[in-house]
């Protein structure tokens, strides 16, 4: 349990208030920002604040204030991406007095073996959060000094995203810990913002929005047009075409019995009853009327897509769209849309665009604004910066040829993922925004990679190609103008489309989050974590009490270990086992994914991975390389049926299971999720290194340092394991030593009896017959 910070109290506060100022430089804090510090000085805070107007200021207050408390501690601040990690780094460099060598940055583009290095000798880290939680999995660093943990764009700490771990293990290892979540937009629903602030351990919640007054001062006004566009007849025409292949397809689907005659069919609720669907397969309903059902479902989402496309892209996505799915129906590879490029309006569609050419009304409207705003004749246009986004990559291109073609210089920035050379590695996208804020283009096309965090200041206006039926993107795409001087957002918006949903959905999700956000923020418990941190806080145990506690702690859980393979990294099973303080090694193991004993080896896979490698015939090579071990074990995990999850006969499933445990001999533990596995995981280690006293080796796993390959060297030796091989190491100094000693010689080394010497004597002198 992590030590509370100590009671300050009301006359050392102004002093350290005071003090902490003494890190910064060319650094004035504004009103609203001292308010928040206040708080985030006594609390775990979720921070809330519009785009642009200083949450990295208060994780800089912060940082100043928590080493004044802790000289010798460190500070971390995680950011989803690189770009937004090299922009703390500049927030800090240039306000911050500390040597820049007692900075450092850790990505994926820097070694593990690096950053362990580096965070020896660095006090100020900032980092990604996938790389630094497998460093916490390796043991390759430690929280336990770390006085302040930040978040940035801590909305995104939801599910098995990596915040939530780091979070989790920074409040059971620090000594001293202090957690500050920042971000403009944390969800629009009461239940995400619980999970949000679950997850960091929130205590209290800091929310200003541009109203406030003591905000306002510092906010430039954003004008807001919606602009709307006429789909063309010629649009409509080919609508009609979809809308009656999603009439016949649901009434289809009403008459097996599975849906209301009142359903909406929104995505969420077709995602709704899919899911519900699939739950009864799983339970062994699989008869002709359910199975046709999941595959009406899947042509109606694929239809509604193409009247997405149509309603607010244009006619070439729709038909790259399309030609798409002929493409999968002739390859086969799912029933729904063999049957979807079949149905005779599909089809009908689908000609008449072959023959149709026009674009889409908000490209030509887009158009006339750019050219508008972008008036050569007037000198003052041009250094405007205008950034345009679009949900989808293609529009993206044919959006940023329109600007380029119309005189104007645009460039596309898109995240890396390669598609249609499009993609752009981190160093092109901060090369690209460098470009851009010093005005060697105008305009920025952007898909949703430059929603979140970028620093790009001075933007003049924000185009919205279609809207987004998300608050948190909606705020993230309004807060790139408007930072320094006035700011505009235009929204073009097809009307009677899909367009139109989205722009009211995004609205009252943003109008529902403050209000979440207040309900909460007035609750007195928002962390559900344990209330033992405040019993520490108020205890009389000293520093130098509590570190030997967590000592003890320690050595008593490493009396048993286990060993994962490395590959397995980021896996929930891991997280797990080292959320129960157990002893993780990870290595590379050539055999197996966790070395429990020199005895047992298990091999893991969830059951789509399973049945995925009895297809590929990995399996059977695998199951031979287990039965090295005495005790090879499959664990198996999920509750899906194992009969369900591919196109595969049940009878090769069943074989397959029969040759594991007949044929090989190796027993199957079926688990349902991650920390049942993980229970297993930890039992069979213990039982076997404690109440077997069966030591745990190397055998089969590949050494990563020479002094591990002479002890797995040793190790293998009859009745030796690791528990004999490092006395007799440390005894001979040398292997060499070991094999040319005398059995008297070995019967020195405690554990090594006259059996023992004997056993290793015939081993090292006897001769080796075929």
């Amino acid at each position: 349990m992590a030590l509370a910070s100590p009671i300050v109290t009301l006359d050392e506060y102004p002093r350290l208030e005071q003090e902490h100022k003494m890190h910064l430089k060319d650094f004035t804090p504004r009103l609203y920002q001292e308010s928040i510090f206040n708080t985030c000085t006594l609390h775990n805070t979720l921070v809330v604040l519009p785009t642009g107007i200083g949450k990295t200021a208060i994780f800089l207050m912060m940082a100043a204030y928590r080493l004044n408390l802790y000289p010798k501690s460190k500070i971390l601040l995680l950011g989803p991406t690189r770009p937004l990690i090299e922009q703390y780094y500049e927030v800090f460099k240039k306000h911050f007095n500390i040597d820049e060598s007692r900075m450092a940055i850790f990505t994926g583009f820097v070694a593990p073996e690096k950053r362990q290095e580096l965070w020896k000798n660095a006090q100020i880290v900032f980092s990604t959060p996938q790389g630094l939680e497998n460093d916490i999995m390796s043991s390759r660093i430690s929280l336990v000094d770390v006085s302040l943990l930040g978040f940035d764009e801590c909305h995104r700490s939801t599910g098995d995203y990596s915040y939530n771990f780091v979070a989790k293990q920074y409040m059971k290892k620090a000594l001293y810990p202090r957690i500050l979540g920042l971000t403009a937009s944390p969800g629009s629903d009461n239940e995400k913002i619980r999970e949000v602030c679950s997850n960091l351990f929130i205590e209290k919640i800091e929310i200003r929005t541009v109203d406030d007054v003591d905000v306002n001062p510092y906010v430039q006004d954003v004008e807001i047009e919606k602009v709307f566009v006429e789909l063309p007849d010629v649009f409509k025409d080919i609508k009609r075409y979809f809308d009656n292949t999603i009439k016949s397809k649901t009434r289809e689907l009403e008459n097996y019995g599975f849906v209301s005659r009142n359903l909406q069919y929104s995505k969420k609720n077709l995602l709704g009853l899919q899911a519900a669907i699939h739950a009864k397969i799983a339970k062994g309903e699989k008869n002709f009327e359910i199975l046709k059902s999941v595959s009406l479902l899947a042509e109606i989402m694929k239809i509604q897509h193409a009247v997405e496309l149509l309603e607010t892209q244009g006619f070439e996505q729709l038909r790259e769209y399309m030609d798409k799915l002929q493409h999968e129906a002739a390859a086969g590879k799912t029933k729904a849309t063999q049957n979807l490029v079949k149905d005779i309006n599909f089809r009908s569609a689908y000609i008449k665009l072959q023959h149709t050419n026009a674009e889409h009304p908000k490209l030509l409207e887009l158009k006339r604004i750019i050219e508008e705003e972008l008036d050569n004749s007037i000198e003052e246009n041009a250094s405007k910066k205008i950034i345009i986004f679009s949900q989808y990559r293609n529009s993206g291109s044919r959006i940023t040829k329109m600007v380029n073609d119309s005189g104007f210089k645009a460039k596309l920035f898109v995240g890396q993922a390669k598609k249609k050379d499009t993609g752009l590695s981190q160093k092109k996208q901060k090369e690209m925004l460098e470009q851009f804020s010093i005005s060697d283009f105008n305009v920025l096309v952007s898909s949703s990679v430059g929603e979140e965090g970028l620093d790009i200041p001075q933007v003049d206006l924000v185009i919205f190609y279609e809207p987004v039926p998300s608050a948190i993107r909606k705020i993230q795409r309004s807060g790139r103008t408007g930072r320094l001087e006035k700011g505009k957002i235009i929204m073009l918006i097809t009307k009677d489309t899909i367009d139109e949903v989205y722009y009211h959905v995004a609205r009252n999700k943003e109008k529902r989050m403050y209000r979440s956000i207040d309900v909460i923020k007035n609750n007195a418990q928002l962390s559900n974590f344990n209330n033992e941190k405040e019993d520490d806080a108020n205890s009389t145990s000293t520093l130098h009490d509590y570190s030997e506690k967590k000592i003890k702690e320690e050595k008593a859980n490493e009396t048993f270990k286990i060993i994962a393979d490395y590959r397995e990294k980021g896996s929930n099973v891991l997280k797990e086992i080292i959320d129960k303080n157990i002893n993780l090694r990870l290595e590379k193991l050539s055999i197996g994914d966790f070395l429990l004993s020199s005895r047992v080896i298990i091999e893991y896979k969830t059951v789509q991975d399973f049945v995925d490698s009895i297809i590929d015939g990995r399996l059977l090579t695998q199951l031979k390389e287990l039965k090295k071990y005495e005790k090879p074990i499959l664990i198996i995990e999920g509750n899906e049926d194992i009969y369900s999850v591919r196109r595969i006969h049940p009878n090769a499933i069943r074989g397959m299971l029969i040759t594991i445990t007949v044929s090989y001999g190796i027993p199957i533990i079926q688990t349902k999720h991650a920390k049942e596995t993980a229970e297993i995981l930890i039992m069979i280690a213990k039982k076997e290194q404690l109440d077997e006293k069966t030591e745990i080796t190397y055998h089969f796993a590949k050494p990563l340092s020479l002094k591990e390959q002479q002890e797995y060297f040793i190790s293998a030796l009859p009745n030796i394991g690791m528990g004999g091989a490092r006395p007799l190491l440390k005894h001979f100094k040398s292997v060499k030593n070991i094999v040319n000693a005398s059995e008297k010689e070995l019967q020195d080394v405690d554990l090594i009896g006259p059996k023992k010497s004997k056993a290793l004597k015939d081993v090292f002198d006897e001769e080796w017959k075929e």
